[in-house]
């Protein structure tokens, strides 16, 4: 029993002595976690919880992506007084907007796929006005086309960002100042040498009998470049398309 006695005493000394007592653990729970020191020197990184650090699902059910990207001033000016007001009303400085991230067979699409939650909250639809800057469209496009994608709503539109994301607008339309003249196979080079990776077979520029309306660019389930030459059925045969400038440019 005394040997016993001096062991607790040498280890309550040893605790008094360091000038702290190890945590208790209740019957209700673990102790906090506690944080650690600062110490001087180079910060250690942080590790993201393997939640946050995890990459967006892919989707399913269908074989590529197509990212359509609008240039807003050709959409405004050829609809007229039928284009969405809130997009084209004012002196918005739209320029390249998303119209959609649309899933895609190697041959046709899916579209409005039941099961997919239809309503988009006002939250939701403000936290996407910089991509795409129009409630009625974000609408149509998480029915006809998010819905399809076999993701949450959260996750698509969180794609649909990180698609946006990856691409790099030519220098030379990032803000236009006046109408301008392009020939749509040199604008598709543009992006093509401004974005590595992608090839000709995998963008189209398209148009209406006028003006440039849109880039479409194929990218894998992964957001990597992919291949899709389908998308050139449907590309611009003209020689000469019209850019209108940016309002307020």
């Amino acid at each position: 029993m005394a040997h016993t006695a001096l062991c607790w005493g040498a280890a309550l000394g040893l605790v008094l002595a360091a000038g702290s007592c190890p945590a208790q653990t209740s019957q209700s729970g673990p102790a906090p976690q506690r944080l650690p020191t600062p110490i001087a020197g180079p910060t250690p990184p942080v590790r993201m919880p393997a939640e946050l650090a995890a990459p967006e699902p892919a989707g399913a059910g269908f074989d590529h992506y197509v990212l359509a990207l609008s240039w807003s001033p050709s959409y405004c000016a050829a609809e007229g007084s039928d284009a969405n007001r809130q997009q084209c009303a004012g002196g918005r400085p739209y320029a390249f907007v998303v119209h959609g991230l649309w899933p895609q067979f190697r041959y046709g699409e899916p579209a409005v796929c039941p099961g997919a939650d239809q309503e988009v909250s006002r939250e939701r639809l403000r936290g996407l006005y910089d991509l795409i800057p129009s409630a009625g469209l974000i609408r149509h496009e998480w029915r006809t086309h998010g819905s399809c994608a076999g993701l949450s709503q959260t996750a698509y539109f969180a794609l649909l960002r990180r698609a946006w994301e990856k691409i790099r607008i030519p220098a030379e339309f990032g803000r236009l100042s006046s109408y301008r003249m392009v020939d749509p196979q040199a604008a598709e080079q543009s992006f093509i040498t401004a974005n590595p990776g992608l090839s000709s077979d995998g963008i189209a520029v398209t148009c209406d009998r006028r003006y440039l309306r849109e880039v479409r660019i194929c990218l894998t389930r992964e957001l990597d470049f992919a291949a899709c030459p389908e998308l050139g059925r449907r590309a611009c045969r003209l020689t000469k398309a019209v850019m209108p400038p940016v309002r307020g440019g």
